[in-house]
């Protein structure tokens, strides 16, 4: 069962995720929105790696995801409201990463809870 991080508590989770880390190393927040997606709106890097990824793409670039970050970093996975998110951070830990959750709400509640200058679509 992947864990659902509201995103009311997302601060606490990048700012636990980045303390035991290897120093210089921070959380990744996994963007699996599409193209068009990310340029309606999009998240700013605040004490966190961004990286936009589409869903599709997943597969194919798993191995870069581990070779880039390992298998044992936080990720922390975003779509439009929660649901692409949820199986990409399913297919994810099936593949062996071990610390990864999914943003309960996607961008719609990042920008509520979060960020409000991040548009909503």
């Amino acid at each position: 069962m992947i864990p659902q991080l509201p995103l009311s508590r997302f601060a606490d989770w990048r700012d636990s995720a980045a303390a035991a880390a290897a120093p210089g190393t921070l959380p990744v927040v996994l963007d699996v929105r599409e193209p068009s997606e990310l340029q309606a709106a999009s998240v700013k890097e605040d004490g966190f790696t961004l990286v936009a990824i589409p869903m599709r793409e997943i597969p194919a670039r798993l191995a870069q995801l581990q070779a880039t970050h390992g298998i044992d970093h936080p990720i922390g996975c975003l779509c439009h409201h929660g649901m692409r998110s949820l199986q990409v951070a399913t297919y994810l830990a099936q593949h062996g990463f071990g610390d990864v959750v999914n943003l309960q709400g996607g961008i719609d509640a990042w920008s509520q809870l979060v960020d409000p200058s991040v548009p909503r679509y």
